[in-house]
């Protein structure tokens, strides 16, 4: 099933996402320099039982801005997602965000929880929720300082010793061309992302009072191989202070790709709960 592209005019941007398949609305909100095309494996795992909109958040891609690029906002990004879901749902809509997307769908939850019928937020990097958020906003800190002394690969570095996240191991053959395009975008946005938007995003405290309210429902999600790494542990933190366990995914962090058919087995049976 082919993904039909889409874009939508919002306050200083143009918003691109893609749609395929049938039924109630998932919106997947990909993280960091990441977009739709992360999703494209675990969308076709989904599409018939879901209408799957995947987006290019604000700046990462094929959602540019009308002017200069400019620091990252994550009400800006829930408002971005607020639009998009009226555009394509008469009613509340399923959601799903992973990482730095997983806190945007945060922010949508609580300030637009019209919009949203379940949200699972797959590790959130809500730092400020860690019991030791000072050290570690202080190394996110130093990854932007990083960035703007010596450049992106100095910024990288400091970013993987910050986040404990490991690359993926290499791939034992090539991967098809849409994975390889998306690939390129996704490096042409790493620049964005680590000067306009890891700050943002590691400070962005979710509104834990509005999302306890039970209306949406929210879920936390953790992956089964990334114990100890930052946003594994402040996605416990949250699923603690919202009362509630965290769901165990399939896989690492980014789960969803190398794991597509188990992970779109839980996420499915998680949205339906």
């Amino acid at each position: 099933m082919t993904a039909q592209p889409h874009t939508l005019k919002a306050p200083g941007a143009t918003l691109y996402y893609e749609t395929q398949g049938s039924g109630p609305v998932l919106l997947m909100i990909p993280g960091g320099p990441a977009d739709a095309g992360v999703f494209s494996g675990l969308a076709g795992q989904l599409a018939d039982r879901y209408t799957v909109v995947a987006v290019d958040p604000r700046g990462n891609s094929r959602s540019t801005f009308d002017g200069q690029p400019v620091e990252q906002d994550m009400d800006v990004h829930g408002d971005d997602m607020a639009l998009i879901l009226a555009a394509v749902s008469s009613g509340p809509a399923f959601v799903f965000g992973n990482s730095g997307g997983a806190q945007i769908g945060l922010n949508l939850a609580a300030r637009h929880p019209d919009k949203v019928r379940v949200l699972v937020a797959h590790e959130p990097p809500c730092i400020t929720l860690l019991p030791d958020a000072e050290a570690k906003l202080a190394e996110s800190r130093a990854v932007v300082d990083a960035y703007r002394t010596g450049g992106l690969g100095a910024a990288m570095q400091k970013f993987a010793e910050m986040s404990g996240i490991q690359g993926p191991p290499p791939a034992s053959e090539p991967p098809p061309p849409e994975v390889m395009a998306a690939m390129q975008r996704i490096g042409g946005n790493m620049d964005y992302f680590i000067g306009q938007g890891v700050w943002p995003i590691s400070t962005y405290r979710p509104d834990v009072a509005a999302l306890k309210g039970g209306a949406p429902r929210i879920e936390v999600g953790v992956g089964a191989e990334s114990a100890g790494e930052v946003a594994h542990n402040s996605a416990l933190a949250l699923a603690t202070a919202l009362g509630k366990p965290a769901v165990t995914f399939p896989g690492d962090h980014g789960g969803f790709g190398a794991h597509q058919a188990a992970f779109a087995k839980v996420l499915d049976e998680v949205l339906r709960a």
